[in-house]
């Protein structure tokens, strides 16, 4: 269980949620050991978001010790600006419920905001389970994309909270892709002050795959297609259906 009745912790680690209760408690016990293998247990707190939740995600949040958030507009940019703004921490660390958090990892993050020239950054990524070779290369594809031009994938950022304050958090405009904005402005901040944004290459992080298995390669496509084609379309919480769509059961 995380115990974080702390005045000021050096980290915080925010997990901003929507109806998880299936995976949250296997979350936050790796955020848990993660604290706990980098010597942070009595330096950090943990935040979960509730993001307007019809099941038990603020109950087994409070189970496991975290400190809960509540966001009652359903919107992932304003869940974890809920999150940011709550923070105490001199360091951020922004974890997607579906996703576990390794100590390696974690150890890694804090030693580049530790180091006095980093303002942030986030992780190569690959899915959890077996996916196909298409979609392997998809991952792929993306990693590549962020390495080369600096961007953050959603469920593994890290930041400066003077950073997050100063260029104003996530976006409230945009229904997805929120990550991308955020990090150019993280960015661009950074680099008027001598700071580097970091995308850690040499550990991975595993996310939740259930999208494959939620919705079919052709509405998965359309859906990407859709917001490269036309990224106006982040604009319109209709038009990134697939990141607000629950399939029941």
């Amino acid at each position: 269980m995380i115990d974080h009745d702390l005045r000021v912790p050096e980290l915080s680690v925010i997990v901003p949620a929507f109806n998880e209760e299936s995976l949250l408690e296997a979350t936050l016990q790796s955020v848990s050991e993660a604290l706990r293998c980098c010597g942070m247990m009595e330096r950090a707190e943990v935040i979960v978001v509730d993001n307007n939740s019809t099941d038990r995600t603020a109950d087994i949040a409070k189970s496991m010790g975290a400190r809960v958030v509540f966001e009652p507009k359903n919107q992932i940019s304003r869940a974890r600006n809920a999150g940011g703004n709550a923070a105490r921490g001199k360091y951020l660390v922004f974890l997607d419920a579906d996703t576990e958090l390794g100590g390696d990892l974690l150890g890694r993050a804090l030693a580049n905001l530790r180091g006095g020239n980093c303002c942030g950054g986030g992780v190569v990524l690959s899915m959890d389970g077996e996916v196909s070779a298409a979609m392997s290369r998809v991952v792929a594809f993306w990693n590549g994309i962020a390495l080369k031009l600096g961007l953050a994938a959603g469920c593994f950022i890290y930041c400066l909270k003077e950073g997050f304050q100063a260029v104003g958090g996530f976006s409230h405009a945009v229904y997805a892709g929120e990550e991308i904005w955020y990090s150019r402005a993280l960015k661009k901040w950074g680099s008027k002050h001598g700071l580097k944004f970091r995308v850690i290459s040499d550990v991975v992080i595993s996310t939740s795959g259930r999208k494959l298995e939620w919705f079919s390669p052709g509405q998965l496509l359309l859906q990407t297609a859709l917001l490269v084609l036309f990224p106006w379309a982040a604009y319109s919480r209709r038009l990134c259906r697939i990141w607000y769509h629950r399939p029941k059961g």
